[in-house]
């Protein structure tokens, strides 16, 4: 065979580049085919096929042993290399290690604080696992959570419209802006999530109960929109009591608006979650459950 044969863009197999790097180790076929399991045959064929595809003559054939010519020694080189990456990517992609995406659900005023420091403590217990956290409002969640584009969500609904694997009740708490504050005003403003939001409807049978004509006066999909609009004198809002601020004040019994408790916090995975997705929700539930204590 010359020293320089037909080259082609042909992929390389990595069974030939082992049966290369195993010959040029052992300095034999024959130690190279026992090591490898086949006959000096087959190792010799592979041998061929790879220079044929390399166009390039890879071993010296002595009489007592087998040596990488100079090009075979460049392709020794990726020949390691590319094993190499073949057995990380085997050992990446094994059960015991293989990289698992966590998607969870959660409304904007749980999406930072107290909650990124516990994900931040999930990801190093559970360094395997990639979150890919989505917030919103839980109406958008839960039917996300619905169409299964998410493993895991906290959202704030009717008490017991649907079983979680955990419940909280939601303290709820009117409020007005502290230096100008609106609900003297006639119409009373209201500043509220958009239709369907859950809170909205709570708002204007409340305010026409007390027989008070009203008008939505801001609307934001935002938590820290409606924060803002209160606390700068747009209107009256109702808000969990974790949201109220130094710009707000709370109104009282005085103001003849009702306490609203039919908000709760719920839990949900499927019955068929993975362990990853379980131990996630079991330190929200702990998390959760220590705040509704204090």
């Amino acid at each position: 065979m010359g020293d320089i044969l037909k080259s082609n863009r042909s992929v390389f197999d990595l069974d030939l580049l082992r049966a290369l790097v195993t010959v040029a180790d052992c300095g034999s076929f024959t130690v190279a085919a026992t090591r490898l399991h086949s006959t000096q045959s087959t190792i010799s064929q592979k041998l061929r096929r790879l220079e044929e595809l390399a166009g390039h003559r890879l071993l010296d054939r002595g009489v007592r042993d087998v040596r990488p010519t100079d090009i075979g020694e460049t392709v020794l080189g990726y020949a390691r290399r590319m094993l190499a990456l073949n057995e990380e990517l085997a050992e990446a992609l094994s059960s015991g290690s293989a990289p698992i995406t966590l998607r969870f659900g959660v409304p904007e005023d749980f999406a930072a604080g107290r909650t990124t420091r516990l994900l931040a403590e999930f990801s190093r217990e559970h360094p395997r696992v990639k979150l890919e956290v989505s917030s919103g409002l839980s109406r958008a969640l839960g039917e996300s959570y619905d169409r299964g584009e998410l493993d895991l969500v906290l959202v704030k609904q009717r008490r017991g419209s649907r079983e979680g694997v955990a419940c909280w009740p939601e303290p709820m708490c009117w409020i007005d802006a502290a230096a100008s504050p609106a609900f003297g005003n006639d119409p009373v403003p209201l500043v509220a999530f958009p239709p369907r939001g859950l809170y909205r409807e709570d708002m204007i049978d409340a305010v026409e109960a007390l027989g008070r004509a009203w008008r939505i006066s801001f609307t934001s999909s935002s938590l820290g929109g409606i924060q803002a609009a209160v606390g700068d004198g747009l209107g009256i809002s109702l808000l969990p009591a974790r949201a109220v601020t130094a710009a707000h004040v709370v109104l009282g019994p005085e103001s003849g608006l009702p306490v609203i408790d039919s908000i709760e916090l719920a839990l949900l995975h499927r019955p068929s979650a993975d362990p990853e997705v379980k131990a996630l929700a079991t330190m929200l539930r702990r998390m959760l459950g220590d705040a509704a204590a204090s």
